[in-house]
């Protein structure tokens, strides 16, 4: 038997910082309990102690299934992988008994989110515990803590744990991040000295661009829960709904001069559709993260900074659908050991109070069992009887031109369980045509209710004006849909239990011409497969009508003459793009249309795009990888990232597009002489596209001529102590905003409406130009949709437009004050970007 070391030289041992050579795995495990000799400790397997180098994601997953195959406690498995290829682990942790009837637990757990649940017995129904570590890569303490924590709950022996496991399913995923934890281990330790250097200007604690926090495409893991676009998020989501745990633990950390944080946060900051019994739970579960803490010493606080509003972030995404979210944040050693205003942070140290944390949430779940249970139920009884008495009947989502956008909401309705129905018949709502299989009606009275309303309700007053996130997400808006509640169900069709992926197809062969419009979501996935063929295409900037078809603004065609492929190929060719991408491509059999002919001057020529794209030191990654991902994963279409350090090296001559996305200094980031080389490259031909604060930086450095409008807010009558909160009620941290459009311009192709939603969180106003077709895309006079936005920031906006292009020499310099890409589910805007790329030379 393995026995713990007394608690006084723990105690001393924490007093003098831990150092290495004492490190034990005692350190971190409680005292008095006996621990099971035939399983391998952490050390055993990985080759080092717990804290004394930084896990890889290997040796984690090494460990976890060895503890899988040596515990009857323990069952593992792989949910998918990680863009990098890494497995998506869980480990389902409970007592032997429970494990032979695992099925049946579920099966009675997620009864009781059921009409019938009322009938069930809760006093001895295991509650479900679902707890993950370091979703962002580089706060490696809650991976860490995983070794073991999983150790504990695989060896320690006596009745209390015994209890425990009878009385818990514990979901636990070592790993949020995989490809992030990895990456920040590789730094940490290929940066760690000997003898530990706790000096902050060490290159250890200073990661190279874009640092571990990420996942492969540089994506904040931790706002994904609710848009569910990245395979790690999935993975998790489809554990959640299977089994709807009643806690849900996310184990982060924070500046390296912070203590440690523990849910509820500021009460200020719930979102409306949370109840306050949801925070008073959280609340006693907190005491138990307390009084665990304070037994070792670890200073910690609550309800404050943090808040619980957007339901995309793991600690607050379980209450909105019957759980409790908590959220951990530890003070972050950055690597082995730090100096930090509260003296010397040791890796292990912050190690330990995750793990701490890790157990008081057990013994909070054990003996609070009974009382969450009754809640999850209570839940959803209330969430049914709120639906019954709401008269809103439905929603109808749908985009009569663009089946994929439509689709790609409902899978992400269907991934998180929301039953949906297909629309019956074509129809038509205030002025929006609904087209039979290009929409979907989602009805109200199901057990998800509150979810869908957090989905696509608008909201636009606020208790608190300060968010640590987004203020807004409205989907079908995010998505661009038009939508509309109902108060009927007669025009609902057969609910999709599956969703089968869309087809595209050409109806025949055509020894003249091919042409598809510009409004499906993967038109320019088509376009490129096209002209990376070596295939002539034109686009239409006019409207016309063929063969008794109207064709919109955009509208591409592709001659059958003259082309690198014989008719017959040209159409297989073209089948498989259309199948490929989702696009319907008509064969045409003559160029005389209604409005312009095909032959007119009116069609102009499109040139295969060879796009790069700014990364590295003062670049924003997330938008830097949102513009990756998008061109990599959804457009298939190949992008060079090329690295500010380095720019004034590069011939930008085999560029036919270079994208610089926001920067937090990008005047710094840009050498002299490296942006006296895209200067030269634009007047030569290029296409200059800005996104954010580059597009002060291209005014800055003559790059295009704008106007800006300026805030000239004072505080008066504002005291020092509320200096924070005046100046953070400025902040527009994420919003929705209506635009009109001029259909007519070419970056508005594809749009058959003539508003947009626009997502925003910068306050960058650009004056319009003096000539109206110069302002394609303009805020509305009323434009705020959805979320936050202060009055002055809002009275700024009015009139001002997120758009410009201006000509350069022979280029064009492009400019963007808003996100297209945010996220990777605001699929709405994602073509903007697409038409300044392959239609910049016509506008």
């Amino acid at each position: 038997m393995r026995t713990a070391i007394p608690l006084f030289l723990l105690f001393f041992a924490y007093l003098i910082g831990l150092s290495q050579e004492s490190l034990d795995l005692n350190y971190y495990l409680p005292q008095g309990i006996n621990y099971k000799e035939d399983i391998p400790t952490p050390k055993e397997i990985i080759g080092h102690e717990v804290g004394e180098w930084h896990v890889t994601h290997d040796k984690l997953m090494f460990y976890m299934r060895t503890l899988a195959e040596a515990s009857e406690r323990i069952t593992i498995e792989s949910r998918g992988e990680t863009f990098e290829g890494r497995p998506i682990l869980l480990l389902t942790v409970t007592s032997a008994k429970n494990h032979r009837n695992l099925e049946k637990i579920r099966q009675e757990h997620l009864a009781l989110t059921e009409e019938r649940g009322s009938s069930l017995n809760t006093e001895k129904m295991p509650l479900v515990v679902y707890q993950g570590f370091s979703i962002h890569g580089n706060e490696p303490s809650g991976s860490n803590a995983a070794l073991a924590y999983v150790y504990y709950l695989a060896t320690a022996e006596g009745p209390d744990i015994e209890e425990t496991l009878d009385n818990l399913v514990i979901l636990l995923d070592p790993s949020f991040n995989p490809d992030g934890l990895q990456r920040f281990a590789y730094w940490a330790n290929t940066n760690r000295s000997q003898n530990l250097n706790a000096d902050n200007n060490e290159r250890e604690y200073h990661e190279v661009w874009p640092g571990g926090r990420t996942n492969h495409y540089w994506f904040d893991m931790n706002r994904d829960w609710l848009p569910v676009q990245l395979p790690e998020s999935r993975a998790r989501i489809h554990t959640f709904h299977k089994w709807l745990p009643n806690i849900l633990t996310d184990h982060h950390e924070m500046g390296t001069n912070s203590t440690f944080f523990f849910q509820p946060g500021e009460p200020s900051r719930v979102h409306p559709l949370t109840s306050k019994l949801n925070q008073e739970l959280t609340a006693e579960i907190g005491t138990y993260h307390a009084k665990a803490l304070d037994k070792i010493g670890s200073l910690y606080y609550s309800e404050e900074n943090y808040d619980d509003y957007y339901y995309g972030k793991g600690s607050t995404f379980p209450d909105v659908n019957g759980s409790i979210g908590i959220l951990f944040e530890q003070g972050s050693s950055r690597g082995h050991i730090q100096e930090t205003e509260n003296g010397l942070l040791t890796f292990p140290f912050t190690i330990r109070n995750q793990f701490t944390t890790a157990l008081s949430t057990i013994e909070a779940a054990k003996n609070m069992r009974t009382k969450i249970l009754e809640y999850q139920r209570d839940f959803y009884n209330g969430s049914r009887n709120e639906a019954s008495r709401n008269k809103t009947q439905a929603i109808i989502f749908g985009d009569s031109k663009d089946a994929s956008k439509a689709w790609h909401l409902a899978e992400v309705l269907h991934r998180h369980g929301v039953k949906f129905h297909e629309l019956a018949n074509d129809m038509t709502l205030d002025g929006k045509r609904y087209s039979k299989g290009y929409g979907y009606v989602v009805p109200m009275r199901q057990k998800n209710h509150r979810l869908i309303k957090a989905m696509f309700e608008k909201r636009t007053t606020f208790k608190d004006s300060l968010f640590y996130d987004v203020s807004a997400w409205t989907f079908p808006l995010a998505f661009n849909m038009d939508y509309a509640e109902v108060n009927t169900l007669e025009n609902i069709g057969p609910e999709i239990t599956e969703l089968t992926d869309l087809s595209g197809s050409v109806d025949t062969n055509s020894n003249y011409a091919y042409l598809f419009e510009w409004h499906e979501y993967y038109t320019p996935k088509a376009l490129n497969m096209i002209l990376e063929k070596g295939l002539r295409a034109k686009v239409a900037k006019y409207p016309f009508s063929l063969e008794g078809k109207q064709y919109d603004y955009g509208t591409i065609m592709i001659p059958v003459q003259n082309q690198e492929l014989q008719p017959k190929e040209l159409h297989d060719f073209l089948s498989t793009v259309a199948q490929k991408s989702k696009v319907h491509i008509k064969a045409v059999s003559t160029g005389l249309t209604k409005g312009i002919d095909l032959g007119s001057n009116d069609f102009d020529p499109l040139k295969k795009q060879k796009v790069a794209i700014l990364v590295g030191q003062g670049i924003r990654s997330y938008d830097a990888g949102e513009i990756w991902h998008l061109f990599d994963t959804r457009y298939d279409m190949k992008i060079t990232k090329i690295d500010v350090s380095y720019l004034d090296k590069v011939d930008l001559t085999k560029y036919t597009d270079l994208i610089i996305p926001s920067s937090s200094s990008a005047s710094m980031a840009l050498a002299a002489k490296g942006s006296q080389n895209l200067k030269d490259w634009v007047m030569q031909g290029g296409t200059l596209i800005g996104y954010r604060s580059a597009t002060e930086w291209f005014e800055k450095n003559e790059l295009m001529k704008l106007k800006f409008r300026k805030d000239t807010l004072v505080a008066k009558n504002i005291s020092f102590g509320a200096k924070n909160d005046f100046k953070g009620a400025q902040v527009t941290g994420g919003a929705i905003f209506q635009t009109k459009l001029d259909r007519s311009h070419p970056i508005n192709y594809g749009y058959k409406n003539n508003r947009l939603a626009l997502f925003r969180n910068t306050n960058i106003f650009i004056e319009p130009d003096k000539d109206s077709y110069n302002n394609p895309i303009q805020y509305t006079h009323t434009p705020l949709l959805s979320g936050y936005i202060s009055e002055e920031n809002l009275a700024m906006l009015k009139g001002s437009v997120p758009f410009q292009v201006q000509k350069l020499g022979k280029g064009r310099v492009v400019v963007f004050t808003d996100n297209t890409n945010f996220r990777a589910f605001w699929y709405g805007t994602n073509k903007l970007l697409m038409n300044a790329i392959f239609f910049g030379g016509i506008m």
